[in-house]
């Protein structure tokens, strides 16, 4: 059996699907005073009421809730990226755990944990939802149901990146909808959306509306990692 390796670079660890010490100090996790909507770190302290960002105070969220574990930078983007496109998908676990931290505060018992839905053709080309992969490893350690595909994205959209914020939310405009067999478990339910990357919110709030057209009480959101402006 080979001994634990930092799920970052290799080295020698203490335990499996651990993180080296250089590793951890790299990895800008998030803590402190956090919007409690969209998860990106606010200066200040945490006093215990809920605070939020411009960005959020500005847009309509569809969404009550939110949390991230990580800005999207240094460590993080590198962890994202090898989970994503490298086939690494034994990072679910140890994300697992780091999400269900970030959470904490907006998880509720009768949750229904689900992933942003990637659209048949792109899931064909990567093989699997790494969205997906992250819900089902949290719902299963947070002991919460899960459905893999209680939303649908009925069309190919285009990459986001290097669109502006509008454009991402017009990208976005109609392509994901509850799935219609599914349309009985978000009925009347808190539903937790899980997301590899939060940038502008766009992805999450047409899966958020889909729930919430599909008759679920309230919807949060959670990114493994976030797009912040200070990033």
């Amino acid at each position: 059996m080979l001994p634990p390796q930092c799920i970052g670079c290799g080295a020698a660890v203490d335990s499996d699907f651990g993180l080296c010490g250089d590793c951890w100090r790299d990895t800008p996790f998030i803590a402190g005073l956090v919007c409690d909507r969209c998860g990106t770190p606010l200066p200040g302290e945490d006093e215990g009421r809920a605070e939020y960002c411009d960005d959020c105070l500005t847009l309509a969220r569809p969404w009550d809730r939110g949390r991230a574990v990580m800005l999207y930078r240094d460590m993080g983007r590198k962890l994202v990226l090898s989970f994503k496109h490298g086939d690494r998908l034994d990072l679910a676990r140890p994300a697992a755990g780091w999400l269900m931290r970030a959470a904490a505060p907006i998880l509720l018992p009768e949750m229904l944990v689900a992933p942003v839905p990637l659209h048949w053709s792109r899931l064909f080309r990567r093989r699997y939802n790494q969205s997906a992969e992250l819900s089902r490893a949290l719902a299963r350690l947070a002991k919460l149901d899960h459905c893999p595909d209680l939303l649908v994205r009925h069309r190919p959209t285009k990459s986001q990146e290097g669109r502006d914020r509008d454009a991402r939310f017009a990208n976005l405009a109609d392509a994901i909808t509850a799935h219609p067999r599914r349309a009985a478990r978000i009925a009347g339910r808190p539903v937790l959306l899980v997301d590899d990357v939060m940038t502008s919110g766009a992805t999450l709030a047409a899966s958020a509306d889909a729930c919430l057209a599909a008759g679920a009480s309230t919807v949060s959101v959670l990114a493994l990692a976030r797009v912040a402006k200070d990033a």
